[in-house]
């Protein structure tokens, strides 16, 4: 088995070699500007290696630091460069608090708390199951939400075959499960920091239109959020249509949770410092900007000084960061230690630095135009046509492939699309963005599906069942709501 593994992966690390000189080799997309190529060259590797991961994501994502330079796309120092912006920071100052939360248990107890408080039918106990991974999942990595909330619904399921038959249990613990998977993803997408996708979309925006108002914290916020829920409920009513029992399972017993919850005993003194910089950073991110909606604007608190453009919402986090060190604990040690914060995922550092690298090449070198060009060229879409194909499409391809390394494949496209087109990039780049998230059919689709598909009785097909019907509405609801409501909050010419 260790030995086939080897021999594929060298195959795979062999065939994108040998796709990316066949390219560079045979393929000339623009006899003037041989660049354009290159770019084009490098852009698929990455993407081969990317999807099959014949070698670690994060080692496929150093590719631009040396090979645009050998082939005259940018120099070393622009390139390396792409790997260190607030964004990035933002990533890190934000994932450090979410480790500083799990250190001390303070997610276990938030999620637990939002159970004990539901009710006790069913339809309310699949409520507080999603609604605790959504809500952890706006502010920690949705994959460390699915891990933390598997064992809790995996014990009570187990509780619950004491009390009713197996059909039933099995039907409700379909419903539980895929809710947990599906809120975690949705979750992720009501916040910039929710899920790397969207930190993604924040970064190649402003290198593709660096003249573009900032996409903030607080923007995305008040945007994402009232979409996010709405989709929320969407799942919510679409698995309790299609597993919840309705008939022999009235109330749930909530010993189970109770007797959890209070073995966690009372709030520590660090849970209290670590929820107090939680949500102070939350409210510093939220109010740094004015927020402006039509008439209606509140001040935001970077305006107290001479330079508010100075700070960012990478600005917070990462004082947020070094406060966790700074304050002490009863270990002899800082709230959060380094030895729990290099946990920290790198590899997806290093993705979003390998991303940010191509949407500047693809930028600086015209392919993001050229092929908007070549897109644009014989179609007449309007662009609510093209934002739903383009939406659609997003959410299919995640199906199969990582999420945020096609994320950051496809929205510099997308962008050379728009400045062809004419059409808003913000109009087309969001609703992408979020569809990116919203893939509810394959286990492989999202870590949450994958871990989730993994450590319980679910089929593939319960959750391609749900999944299409709640793929389509989230896709439909996310071209109505950038229209109805994303257009005003991002101030939007159309």
């Amino acid at each position: 088995m260790k030995q086939k593994f080897i021999q594929r992966r060298q195959f795979l690390v062999l065939a994108g070699i040998v796709l990316f000189v066949c390219f560079v080799s045979l393929v000339e997309l623009d006899p003037e500007r041989p660049v354009l190529t290159y770019t084009a060259g490098v852009a698929i590797l990455m993407a081969f290696w990317w999807v099959t991961e014949a070698i670690p994501i994060g080692v496929t994502s150093l590719l631009p630091v040396f090979l645009f330079p050998l082939f005259g796309v940018m120099d070393s120092g622009e390139a390396a460069g792409a790997y260190v912006n607030y964004v990035i920071f933002l990533y890190i100052g934000g994932f450090i608090m979410a480790l500083a939360m799990e250190k001390w248990d303070l997610h276990r107890r938030i999620a637990l708390f939002i159970l004990l408080k539901v009710g006790q039918r069913p339809i309310h106990i699949l409520f507080g199951f999603m609604f605790a991974g959504y809500f952890l999942s706006m502010w920690m990595s949705n994959t460390a939400t699915a891990m933390l909330m598997v064992p809790i619904s995996l014990s009570i399921m187990k509780n619950l075959e004491d009390f009713y038959p197996n059909k039933i249990i099995r039907r409700f613990s379909i419903a539980v499960f895929l809710g947990l998977a599906y809120a975690c993803s949705i979750g992720g997408t009501a916040t910039l920091i929710g899920t790397p996708p969207n930190l993604s979309f924040a970064r190649i925006y402003a290198i593709s239109f660096p003249e573009a108002p900032e996409i903030s914290f607080s923007s995305w916020f008040i945007f994402a959020l009232p979409l996010s829920l709405i989709i929320l409920g969407v799942a919510l009513i679409v698995l309790y249509l299609m597993y919840v029992p309705k008939k022999n399972m009235d109330r749930i017993s909530k010993t189970l949770l109770q007797e959890k919850y209070t073995a966690l005993g009372s709030m520590s003194r660090e849970e209290k410092w670590v929820g107090g910089l939680f949500t102070l950073m939350a409210l510093l991110w939220v109010f740094r900007t004015p927020i402006v909606i039509g008439g209606f604007s509140v001040p935001g608190w970077s305006q107290l000084f001479d330079n508010p453009g100075y700070f960012n919402d990478g600005s917070v986090a990462i004082a947020m960061a070094v406060l966790l060190f700074l304050i002490p604990s009863r270990e002899n040690s800082g709230l959060m230690d380094w030895k729990t914060a290099v946990k920290l995922p790198w590899d997806i550092v290093l993705l979003f630095g390998g991303g940010f690298a191509l949407a500047l090449a693809v930028k600086e070198t015209g392919l993001g135009l050229w092929l908007g060009q070549q897109v644009m060229e014989n179609s007449n879409w309007s662009p609510v046509e093209l934002m739903a194909v383009l939406t659609a499409g997003m959410s299919f391809l995640t199906e199969f492939t990582s999420n945020t390394a096609t994320t950051e494949m496809v929205l510099p496209i997308v962008a050379g699309i728009s400045e062809t087109s004419g059409i808003p990039p913000l109009l087309l780049m969001i609703p992408i963005t979020l569809a990116a998230s919203l893939a509810f059919m394959l286990p492989i689709a999202t870590p949450p599906n994958a871990i989730i598909f993994g450590s319980s009785p679910l089929r593939i097909i319960d959750m391609a069942k749900a999944g299409i019907v709640i793929d389509v509405i989230a896709v439909i609801l996310v071209i109505i709501g950038m229209y109805l409501w994303g257009i005003p909050v991002f101030g939007i010419s159309v």
